[in-house]
């Protein structure tokens, strides 16, 4: 079994920043492809940034230049850094991992739990 468990998340004034972090654990022979959603109260969950392994990334066009992803991938760990925070961006923020589990085993997405993000004075 594979766990992505987030932290980071709070509450923050608006123009503050903060720094999401998701780590993988369990069964996981390679990671393809490690991203962050976000799921504001009444919408759709939707994509905020992704990072593949071989260190592209894409970002919402809501987000870019305020949010920066990256990864570690000796530790199977992914990070958002969320600088120039509006009330619009307060949302639940959820991890995304895009995994094998073993060799020959077919690819499987996981989610973590998600971090609460409120931006509010």
């Amino acid at each position: 079994q594979v766990q992505l468990v987030e932290s980071g998340g709070g509450l923050v004034q608006p123009g503050g920043s903060l720094r999401l972090s998701c780590a993988a654990s369990g069964s996981i022979f390679t990671i393809y492809a490690m991203g962050w959603y976000r799921q504001a109260p009444g919408k759709q969950r939707k994509l905020v940034a992704i990072a593949t392994g071989g260190g592209r990334t894409n970002y919402a066009d809501s987000v870019k230049g305020r949010f920066t992803i990256s990864r570690d991938n000796a530790k199977n760990t992914v990070f958002l850094q969320i600088d120039s925070l509006k009330p619009e961006d307060t949302a639940v923020y959820y991890c995304n991992a895009d995994l094998i589990e073993k060799l020959g085993l077919p690819r499987r997405n996981y989610w973590g739990q998600g971090t609460q993000v409120t931006v509010s004075s």
